[in-house]
């Protein structure tokens, strides 16, 4: 089950097969001021929701909601300046944002045009494995890539990396009601021009666009999974100076079915409740089985 729903003006998502979570489309890019009101509402949807799950706002990190919670986490930089952030910057990260100016990639935000689509779709397209994994949006056609680069155009901004007119990098900065932070929605470069590291230059681009918009707080996504080993990922985030900020998660049961499978712990995966050292083993023969059969693609930061 994949059903999008609007409730109190927000849009819903509920997913699963058995047991039917239901939580905000984005998540961990716009928050609920009154969580309240949509659960209200999911008990008189007409599509069953057996839990209702979201996530607590930045820079609120103690619980303020009674709901059943647990901890989930966010990469998060605080911004004051940008001249602050580069200062304590990593050198090894300054170098790389460096490199990429001397490599002639030029930084720019852009408008969302055909222009700008044209160039997400043939990034899209460049291959159809990354980190290992098969791409999500490889394959896509034109209007698809148009239709899901074009949600939250009221509160987002692009960033494009480009050698001469040509993109071969994109950010979507993308901000919460309040302006306290940002969230990189989508980040993502060519991988035949990872040497000019273009990701490097569009996350220092990104710090400055926060900077000089006065927002607090830029969030890459999690910090950690489940319990994934630290990988060239968090890395990349760690030298960027990106910090681990545990957060409210708040899970709250719909349903009698929805009580005994978050009493059960099933609203996890079953991958996630398995030892670190198992699932980095599947990890990697995962990796290596699709790097075997599809053209390999990884990325470098």
């Amino acid at each position: 089950m994949n059903v999008l729903t609007s409730i109190c003006e927000k849009e819903i998502r509920i997913q699963g097969r058995l047991l039917h979570i239901a939580k905000p489309d984005a998540d961990r890019y716009h928050f609920l001021e009154d969580p309240q009101s949509v659960l209200d509402g999911l008990r008189k949807c007409r599509e069953r929701v057996d839990i209702f799950t979201f996530m607590q706002i930045m820079p609120e990190t103690s619980p303020k909601y009674s709901y059943p919670m647990e901890w989930d986490n966010l990469a998060v930089l605080p911004i004051t300046t940008f001249d602050e952030w580069w200062t304590k910057l990593k050198s090894t990260a300054r170098n790389r944002a460096r490199q990429a100016e001397k490599k002639g990639v030029m930084l720019r935000e852009v408008p969302f045009d055909d222009l700008l689509v044209r160039g997400i779709w043939q990034i899209y397209n460049e291959t159809p494995v990354r980190q290992g994994r098969p791409f999500p949006h490889f394959g896509k056609d034109f209007e698809t890539v148009r239709k899901e680069a074009a949600t939250f155009l009221d509160c987002s901004v692009f960033i494009g990396a480009f050698i001469g007119e040509t993109l071969i990098g994109f950010i979507k900065l993308t901000w919460s009601q309040t302006r306290s932070q940002a969230n990189l929605m989508n980040i993502l470069s060519m991988i035949q021009h990872r040497d000019k590291a273009p990701t490097n230059a569009l996350l220092t681009q990104a710090v400055r666009s926060c900077a000089e918009r006065g927002i607090g707080y830029l969030v890459y996504q999690s910090f950690g999974y489940g319990k994934k080993l630290t990988d060239s990922m968090t890395h990349f985030k760690e030298t960027n100076g990106f910090r681990r900020v545990d957060v409210p998660r708040y899970f709250v049961p719909v349903t009698p079915i929805g009580k005994i499978a978050f009493r059960l712990g099933l609203h996890h995966r079953f991958i996630d409740r398995l030892p670190a050292k198992m699932l980095g083993s599947v990890r990697e023969m995962r990796n290596s089985w699709y790097n075997r059969r599809l053209k390999t693609g990884t990325e470098a930061y």
